[in-house]
């Protein structure tokens, strides 16, 4: 999935940032750009749900693990759901793959019979118990979050935060953003804030590999490359690689980072008019020194969070692309 995430994500911030509106072109060539950018991060959510299922139950899964993710996204299930989801076609396929075949059907198996009831068993779970409760947590969240507006700016600050960062693009994370850009013209302290927390996730792990580099891999630290630049621009799902790969490490650090930045802004009373976040809103911010710093802040404490839980890879060398051709050469004087 980091390819889909990588290429998708720069396109998106190179049609933002050459929009010099910081927001999303509405026409010509920097949409088209934009809509080559958002096919990626379309296509991301079914790859890693089908390459999960596909690592448990092999080709079978695939299409299970593929449609249902694309499924659970549909009702708001963000990555998250595509793991979950990933997960359940996997090891459905398997259980079906102890039911004993005819002979004569044997074949028919690996390429007929595991992907369609596979995919119709997986795809019954997302959509009869799966979506009606995401789709009723997403409403929950949204008025708990409008119960809060009386409440103090730490409170609101800390609650903002987390949940922007904490899934990046996912349905908690829009959930806040929304919440923010909604009201960005009467309230634009909301944005001052969600602003900060939309970066912070790439900005934070982008940073963690460079200060720990032992502790991630090669095609990490390649992916925090691009999260750098997609942090920059305010797109939040440069950090998901990581997350994907390390969630229980992961997602505490960078929603530690959302929530700091978020309080900082908060307490300093960062403006943002722009329905965006990253560092291209900066002409529309008021208190710009205290938006950089809140990012600054951010990013510190989730790479030192991340760097802090993360164990060092036991092999942090990437292979380069020579020993790759060597050993496929081998192989194929093996065959």
């Amino acid at each position: 999935m980091i390819p889909f995430i990588v290429a998708g994500g720069v396109l998106l911030s190179l049609a933002v940032m050459l929009n010099g509106e910081a927001a999303r072109p509405e026409s010509g060539f920097l949409k088209d750009l934009w809509n080559m950018g958002a096919a990626g991060f379309t296509l991301f959510i079914p790859v890693l749900g089908g390459y999960i299922a596909w690592s448990i139950a092999s080709r079978p899964g695939l299409a299970p693990g593929m449609i249902g993710a694309w499924l659970a996204e549909s009702y708001g299930g963000g990555f998250l759901g595509a793991i979950i989801v990933g997960f359940i076609a996997g090891y459905l396929v398997n259980l079906l793959k102890r039911i004993p075949l005819p002979g004569a059907m044997k074949p028919m198996g690996a390429i007929f019979i595991y992907p369609l009831l596979g995919t119709f068993l997986t795809s019954g779970i997302v959509i009869w118990f799966i979506g009606y409760p995401i789709a009723h947590l997403m409403t929950s969240l949204n008025e708990w979050l409008y119960s809060l507006q009386g409440a103090s700016k730490i409170v609101l600050g800390a609650t903002l935060g987390a949940m922007t960062a904490f899934d990046m693009g996912g349905p908690v994370n829009k959930v806040a953003t929304l919440f923010a850009q909604t009201q960005v013209k009467d309230h634009p302290y909301l944005m001052g804030g969600v602003g900060v927390a939309i970066c912070t996730p790439p900005l934070g792990m982008w940073l963690a590999t460079i200060l720990s580099p032992q502790k991630y891999s090669g095609e990490e630290r390649q992916a925090g490359k691009a999260a750098l630049m997609m942090g920059m621009i305010g797109i939040s799902e440069g950090a998901i690689p990581f997350a994907v790969a390390d969630p229980f490490r992961v997602l505490p650090a960078i929603v530690l980072g959302g929530v700091t930045g978020n309080i900082i802004a908060f307490s300093a009373g960062v403006l943002n008019n722009a329905p965006w976040g990253g560092w291209i809103v900066l002409p529309v911010v008021e208190g710009r020194f205290w938006y950089v710093f809140a990012t600054l802040m951010g990013m510190l404490v989730t790479a030192f969070a991340a760097n802090l839980l993360k164990p060092v890879k036991t092999s942090s060398v990437p292979r380069q692309p020579s020993d790759i051709i060597v050993d496929a050469d081998v192989n194929a004087d093996k065959g």
